[in-house]
């Protein structure tokens, strides 16, 4: 979230997650019976047929669907994005409900593989072998500030959890609690099994819970290092998945810019401007060949951009913090300056990037960027490689740059989730093929998505099961297929 680097301690995890206070913090009491509740509902909820998922995260969107004048209303007063900004994600958020419906409906998330017994089998016998997915256990999300829906009680990680067929508490954002509190009040009227809780101790107390069987979080580094480190530290340790800072590099070819040099001005300044610079897939670094000629437009298109409300004054303080000393760097110039959270666009040639990485390829959390000229193809690859792990990175490149291409890809393969070509990182679809997720500090896990159909992967673990009898096996393994799920039986799909 903002651009500040993993300090290591415990004050660093409350300068990260502070709470300033909208909402009492839930009670020790309180954690308490919350944490009960979802370790009740563990064994129901597992049980829970994949038709009875869909049917409660169906009636989950629609009950958010239907309460849209009243949530929507709420959080603008609480988070200061537009009416607009916010009806839209709730529509991403249902929508993301309904896609998990899908994808448990047939049921080929689960993995159910089988084996039947083969006495001829080129190593010796083989034993009747069946493997299949199934929930991890009750579940912690920890919401974010700036998706009051999509990445908070009934987001990405709520959806996915209650779809692996796992109970989810939830460590509401102190950014939108009244929101949080009233979404997850709907969320139970729909049958999820769902709990809220509020406050930094609340939040690290249920993380060290041993009732807790794994953990998501989308935030600023620093503060999901802290937990990540908590989470390992358990006597049992926990998976922690993390989605933390990004700085989305784009790299501009030189033939990009003879060809449509206007345009990428415009999609970039859009991008990085968007939602005020708060959006995870913001591109915080624009490499452009030396000579660009695109300062004026840049520096235009900036200034157009008006100030608009951040998510919260402590954000605001910490973008400006990064930004100032970002700004006062002595190889570093302004191309726009913006007043308090207008878009500021800085600049630097690649080798004062290059000795500075640590301060200037860092994400900073707000309306700014940084433009990066190169005169060095070799050093652009070199960059490329020695950026941190991000969500994204994006190649704007003509036809016939192929050679200029192709080792910036080779370099930029290890150090991102997504690569987009001739394109902006900021729209995250909600599909089967999405990866959300990238090399730290991205996130904790790289091999796993925050959006999407396998994000759902997260929650489950696998099970094998040999020489069961097939009444003792789960439902999804029996031979008749009860649930009628798609499987993988004796190498053919069924």
């Amino acid at each position: 979230m903002a651009g500040m680097r993993w300090r290591g301690s415990e004050a660093a995890l409350r300068m990260a997650v502070r709470e300033p206070g909208d909402m009492d913090d839930t009670t020790p009491e309180q954690l308490e019976q919350a944490l009960a509740a979802t370790a009740a509902a563990t064994a129901g909820a597992a049980a829970t047929t994949p038709a009875g998922r869909a049917a409660m995260l169906r009636a989950c969107a629609d009950a958010l669907d239907a309460a849209t004048g009243e949530l929507v209303p709420l959080a603008i007063d609480e988070t200061h994005l537009t009416e607009g900004r916010l009806t839209g994600e709730l529509a991403r958020s249902t929508f993301q409900l309904r896609f998990f419906a899908e994808a448990v409906t047939d049921g080929s998330c689960f993995g159910a593989v089988i084996e039947t017994a083969e006495p001829d089998f080129a190593l010796g016998p083989r034993p009747d072998l069946r493997r299949l997915l199934e929930p991890i256990g009750a579940v912690l999300v920890f919401a974010a500030s700036n998706f009051p829906f999509a990445f908070s009680v009934a987001g990405g990680d709520t959806a996915a959890a209650l779809a692996a067929g796992c109970p989810v508490l939830v460590k509401a954002h102190h950014g939108h609690p009244r929101l949080s509190a009233r979404v997850g009040e709907l969320l139970a009227d729909a049958a999820a099994p769902v709990e809220v809780v509020h406050g930094v101790e609340a939040g690290r107390n249920a993380l060290l819970d041993g009732r807790i069987k794994a953990a998501a979080f989308t935030g600023s580094t620093v503060g999901g290092r802290a937990l990540y480190d908590l989470a390992a530290t358990r006597p049992d340790p926990i998976p922690f998945f993390g989605e933390l800072g990004s700085v989305n590099p784009a790299f501009v070819s030189p033939g990009a810019v003879a060809a449509r040099g206007e345009q990428v001005v415009e999609g970039f300044v859009g991008s990085f401007t968007l939602g005020v610079g708060q959006f995870c897939t913001k591109p915080g670094l624009l490499f452009l060949p030396a000579g660009h000629g695109l300062t004026d437009r840049l520096a235009a298109a900036v200034g157009d951009v008006g100030s608009a409300p951040m998510l919260g004054e402590w954000v605001e303080r910490r973008y400006l913090e990064t930004l100032d000393e970002r700004r006062s760097h002595a190889g570093v110039r302004t191309l726009q300056a913006g007043d308090g959270t207008a878009p500021t666009l800085l600049a630097a040639p690649l080798a004062t990037f290059a000795d500075e990485i640590a301060l200037l390829g860092d994400e900073c959390f707000g309306p700014t960027a940084l433009v990066v000229e190169y005169d060095d193809e070799g050093g652009l690859a070199a960059a490329a490689a020695s950026v941190e792990g991000s969500l994204t990175a994006t190649l704007h490149v003509e036809p016939g740059e192929e050679a200029w291409a192709r080792p910036l890809l080779d370099a930029l393969r290890p150090r991102a989730g997504r690569i987009v070509v001739n394109g902006w990182p900021t729209g995250v679809a909600v599909s089967p093929a999405m990866h959300h997720g990238g090399p730290w500090p991205a996130a904790t896990l790289p091999l796993h998505s925050s959006v999407g159909g396998n994000s759902i992967d997260r929650f489950l673990t696998p099970t094998c099961y040999q020489n069961v009898p097939d009444a003792l096996l789960p439902p999804a393994l029996q031979a008749a297929n009860p649930l009628d799920i798609r499987r993988r039986v004796d190498g053919d799909w069924a």
